[in-house]
């Protein structure tokens, strides 16, 4: 099980709990200290769905994920005032699809160059490392400017700026992001050269333009 294959987990397995405690982490997912730092760093720095509590746990802070199907449960004030009104619960049958929204999107897309000739000159494992570290700084620059990272691409980044957190210069963001994520592999490059004897080179696109959000799903 990779790294992000470990993070899907610890994810579900957070919001099924709303808390876990690292050692029970080191114990279920075999982490080293190492591993276990950088999925605090994905979770709480870069996602900004967990917090630390102690020193000792994460809390999850996002959103829980009901099961496909099922709606979410009210909240605290909702079910207060169905007590007092039983009326006025909801059936399923009546909850409203969700809407689509227009939205003002800047995409940003980075990779690596030459990733091809850089998987023949490493061992899969190094390899790896490599790329992981790649992952890691660039997803740092991307936190600081307040980004999504929609999905990771093999050794791509695919990244929204405007959705879900919008801002009113959200092209400018990911214009700085791109030059950020381009410095942070330049300096990336000083400690890969004297460790593993290789330079990486990434490759940037950006677009923007009006796109509608929501989900697709059966028509009724």
């Amino acid at each position: 099980m990779d790294f992000y294959d470990v993070l899907d987990k610890v994810q579900e397995l957070l919001t099924q709990r709303g808390r876990v405690s690292y050692r029970a982490l080191k114990i279920q997912f075999h982490l080293d200290d190492e591993a276990l730092e950088a999925l605090k760093e994905e979770l709480i720095e870069v996602h900004h769905r967990a917090v630390d509590q102690d020193g000792r746990m994460l809390v999850w802070t996002g959103e829980a994920r009901p099961p496909p199907g099922v709606p979410s449960p009210p909240s605290p004030q909702q079910a207060a005032r169905y007590e007092d009104s039983p009326t006025l619960l909801p059936s399923p049958a009546a909850v409203p699809p969700p809407e689509a929204e227009r939205r003002q999107l800047t995409v940003l897309f980075c990779d690596l160059v030459d990733s091809t000739v850089l998987a023949s000159q490493l061992d899969p494992e190094d390899l790896r490392e490599v790329v992981r570290a790649y992952q890691e700084v660039c997803a740092k620059v991307v936190a600081r400017f307040e980004g999504h990272i929609a999905q990771y691409l093999g050794d791509g980044l695919l990244v929204y700026f405007g959705y879900p957190l919008a801002h009113e210069d959200d092209a400018q963001r990911a214009v700085r992001t791109g030059l950020g994520m381009v410095e942070a592999v330049g300096q990336l490059n000083t400690r890969l050269g004297q460790e593993r004897g290789v330079q990486l080179a990434v490759r940037l696109g950006i677009h923007t333009g009006q796109v509608v959000v929501g989900e697709i799903g059966a028509l009724r």
